[in-house]
């Protein structure tokens, strides 16, 4: 009787400290996005008003690579957060001359950016607390999501070295719905503690946010931009 009530008391115990780990995850990865969201909004606005150039596809995926490759590396250390902020402010930052572009090519632009945004709000929120609330298992979608994002990603090279519009919408069109898995697995990986460092699960989900906006806003464009 007692070596049972022993195990049992163990078992809650166990149970409890793995719920406060998840908990701990959940709250540092949430914080820690607010703020690099924030952060990268700023340096976007920054970017805005310096006028700064668009800059080449090529720097931009070598800056994000290798400073994902950075934050992957120092992940378990205090240089991580650092590593993180310089990431989402280097991609802040290349986000700017973008949503210049799109403000000065289209009358509606203003409208456009708003509205991609809201949408981007919208699909993060909604799909989040549908994860936080159902608590599924989504690593089933893992495969998907990888295998997807490869194809969407070689898409996208072909799009801009051939300037294809209708490749480069229906890539934008899959990165929706790439991103927006990418969303629920994420999330149902920091609840079921598939994932224990909320600094890869903030980057995680940032690029999500951040390719969710721009999917959003060039098919807006295309199909409620007024030049």
């Amino acid at each position: 009787m007692a070596q049972d009530f022993r195990a049992v008391s163990a078992g809650r115990t166990t149970a409890g400290g793995s719920a406060l780990a998840t908990n701990k995850v959940l709250r540092n990865t949430y914080a820690l996005l607010a703020m690099t969201l924030l952060f990268s909004a700023t340096m976007a606005g920054t970017a805005m008003a310096i006028n700064a150039p668009p800059m080449h596809w090529l720097l931009v995926l070598g800056g994000y690579f290798g400073l994902l490759f950075l934050t992957t590396a120092l992940r378990n250390s205090i240089w991580g957060l650092a590593s993180v902020f310089a990431l989402t402010g280097f991609m802040g930052f290349t986000l700017g001359p973008i949503i210049s572009l799109y403000l000065t090519a289209f009358s509606n632009g203003a409208e456009l950016v708003m509205m991609a945004l809201g949408g981007t709000g919208l699909i993060f929120l909604g799909l989040s607390a549908y994860a936080l609330t159902t608590q599924r298992d989504f690593s089933f979608m893992r495969g998907f999501i990888f295998a997807g994002v490869l194809v969407a990603f070689a898409g996208s090279i072909i799009a801009i070295l051939f300037s294809i519009p209708a490749l480069s919408l229906a890539v934008s069109a899959a990165f929706v719905v790439l991103m927006s898995a990418l969303i629920l697995y994420q999330t149902g990986e920091i609840i079921n503690g598939g994932e224990t460092n909320y600094i890869m699960a903030t980057i995680t989900l940032y690029v999500t946010i951040y390719n969710l906006f721009l999917s959003l806003l060039q098919l807006l464009s295309a199909f409620a931009g007024e030049r």
